[in-house]
């Protein structure tokens, strides 16, 4: 009878770790991760290797889960550069451009649905002006950036009004996430191209 204990749970092992491989969400593989540890560190034990059970729940799954989260949160993000004044009018609620505003609004929260399906979250940085932003860009501080349009021509306005925010990325993968993806009519994608500043596709 203690055999058949053991034998399924050595069965665990293989049926957990291709539960790790397969997972789409890398939050559930790093739970999946710990489960597959602690059935690990049970076996050995089991079987009369304590020490190679503490290595497995100390080592193998503790800290291991804990440097894998702090890559995977790191990892999952995507860092948008924005001017300092356009956002301290979203915190302010500044009524006196309010429809820009809540285009601004809009396109994060949009920005925010699509890349939450890939299991990514936005977070915003603020520069003081635009030559900050666009140095952080070329020096690959923040992913995309994201600003309003200079006023255009009185033949342009009505264009300008539609999509009056414009969002360029220097991570091509994003680029291409966003065009399929971003249903938001308030902004123009742009493709910047670090190494190659020409290269630029919208």
């Amino acid at each position: 009878m203690t055999d058949i204990y053991i034998y399924l749970i050595i069965a665990l092992l293989p049926l957990t770790a291709c539960m790790v491989i397969f997972q789409v969400n890398p939050y559930h593989a790093l739970v999946i991760r710990g489960i597959l540890g602690g059935v690990a560190a049970m076996l050995y034990a089991i079987l009369g290797a304590a020490d190679v059970a503490l290595t497995e729940a100390l080592v193998g799954t503790m800290l291991a889960i804990t440097l894998y989260a702090i890559a995977v949160r790191s990892a999952m993000v995507m860092r948008v550069g924005v001017l300092t004044e356009e956002l301290k009018q979203v915190d302010e609620n500044i009524l006196n451009e309010g429809k820009a505003q809540q285009l601004f609004s809009q396109l994060m929260t949009d920005l925010q649905k699509v890349f939450r399906q890939y299991h990514m979250r936005i977070e915003l940085i603020s520069y003081k002006d635009m030559d900050d932003l666009d140095r952080a860009l070329v020096e690959q501080e923040i992913h995309t950036t994201c600003i309003r349009q200079a006023p255009l021509e009185q033949d342009d306005r009505d264009q300008a009004e539609i999509q009056p925010y414009q969002t360029k990325t220097r991570i091509k993968r994003l680029y291409n996430i966003m065009k399929n993806e971003l249903s938001s009519s308030e902004t123009i994608l742009t493709y910047f191209n670090v190494a190659n500043p020409e290269e630029k596709h919208s």
